[in-house]
């Protein structure tokens, strides 16, 4: 649809790639210099929005319509379609990999003369991964970046509608990159789930509150792959804990301009996420969490017809709302939850009429490494490196986290 050649496409893809494996290694300031970039990039692309704009704009065969509503955020995750509120520590990087197959997320209905139609699968099977990455500026503070790609995918393309074998789906492609920050506006203690619960001394706190502002830059060329410009997505997220009870919400808006595929129409969305989990296990061992999300599309929906002259589209007066539920299970059995892996499933929510974007059932399969320097006894020796880490101690010597004289032999972390 976009008209750039493959090689073009290739050189994007593959400068894309480069620049996120430099930011990392070189480390913390790599990633900030990279967010950077990013920031710039994306206001370019965003400033040639119109050109974008007049190559997507035929509203029977506009693919500049991002068939993945799942965007997981960068940092420590909670839950796994529902945003956290707490950030990596300062001066630390943070990294994951989150993978989601997507069963028949565009769905169409091909108009006829006659009475009735025709199902056509446009988007069929979707295995898209997230590499995410995170820098903690401060313990409050992180920078976040998101590169997600499609490995592999099957459907019909716009084949259905313009009659072309041609147009049907390449096997990958490089999807739009997200990036922006995080700041705990009402941060959660860095102490263990059941220190944060009040089960423990000393007490953290049961609340947190985070705001986020992502933006999307437009990099893909690939149909389905991304919008056909930037996407602001201001959210704000809370959480809550009750001994081994947690609830997680989540309220967004993604900002965009109205795009029209054959009659569906996706423009600005109320995101909304709401999660509630139980730790089976205690110390992050093992958890279950029960997760929805909906987006509120605010574009009014279109009606398709065909006749002899092609087909139309008219409005109806309808609006859709893209929902789905998740079940899934957590692990974060060492480094003191740093590391965290999380997997599961669900379907769609049926709210108001059939959506576009909404696949018939979700897998997701993440792991992350999202270091906290948790920090129970609060002596500032984080709890991984303590060596007695339910009493305060000194943070020097050959027992660190230890009171003086002591060494910590047979000391357990607390339960």
């Amino acid at each position: 649809m976009r008209d750039l050649s493959d090689s073009a496409r290739s050189r994007r893809a593959h400068g894309t790639i480069r620049g996120l494996a430099a930011g990392l290694d070189a480390g913390g300031r790599g990633l900030v210099r990279l967010v950077g970039g990013a920031l710039i990039g994306g206001a370019v692309l965003a400033s040639a929005s119109s050109a974008s704009a007049r190559e997507c704009s035929n509203p029977l065969i506009n693919t500049c319509i991002n068939s993945d509503t799942y965007w997981p955020n960068p940092g420590p995750m909670r839950f796994a379609t529902v945003s956290g509120t707490e950030t990596v520590a300062a001066g630390q990087v943070g990294f994951g990999l989150v993978t989601t197959y997507l069963s028949r997320p565009v769905l169409l209905h091909v108009a006829s003369p006659g009475p009735g139609g025709s199902d056509q699968y446009v988007v069929n099977n979707q295995v898209n991964s997230n590499f995410l990455f995170a820098y903690g500026v401060t313990n409050r503070l992180e920078l976040d970046i998101a590169l997600p790609v499609t490995f592999w995918q099957t459907g019909a393309g716009t084949t259905p509608i313009t009659g072309a074998s041609g147009d049907g789906l390449p096997n990958t492609a490089i999807r739009d990159l997200r990036f922006g920050a995080a700041f705990a506006i009402i941060p959660r203690n860095r102490v263990s789930p059941e220190q944060a619960a009040g089960a423990a001394e000393p007490k953290g706190n049961a609340y947190s509150l985070t705001a986020r502002f992502v933006t999307t830059a437009p990099i893909s060329d690939a149909d389905f792959a991304g919008d056909r410009t930037a996407v602001l997505v201001p959210s704000l997220s809370a959480d809550y804990r009750i001994q081994k009870f947690f609830f997680g919400a989540e309220l967004g808006v993604r900002i965009r301009p109205v795009t029209e595929f054959a009659g569906a129409r996706v423009g600005t969305q109320l995101a909304t996420g709401l999660g509630a989990g139980y730790d089976i296990l205690a110390r992050d061992r093992l958890s279950l969490m029960l997760e929805g999300r909906a987006y509120v599309n605010f574009a009014e929906q279109h009606d398709t017809s065909q006749s002899a002259f092609g087909i139309s589209t008219t409005e109806n007066g309808k609006h859709i709302t893209p929902a789905e539920w998740f079940l899934g299970l957590r692990s974060a059995p060492i480094l003191d939850g740093d590391v965290a892996i999380f997997g599961g499933g669900g379907g769609p929510i049926p709210i108001g009429e059939a959506a576009i974007t909404v696949p018939r059932f979700r897998f997701i399969l993440g792991v992350t490494y999202a270091p906290l320097k948790r920090d129970n006894d609060g002596d500032g020796v984080p709890d991984k490196n303590d060596r007695c880490p339910t009493r305060p101690g000194v943070s020097g010597g050959e027992h660190p986290g230890c009171p003086a004289g002591e060494t910590g032999d047979g000391e357990t972390k607390p339960q």
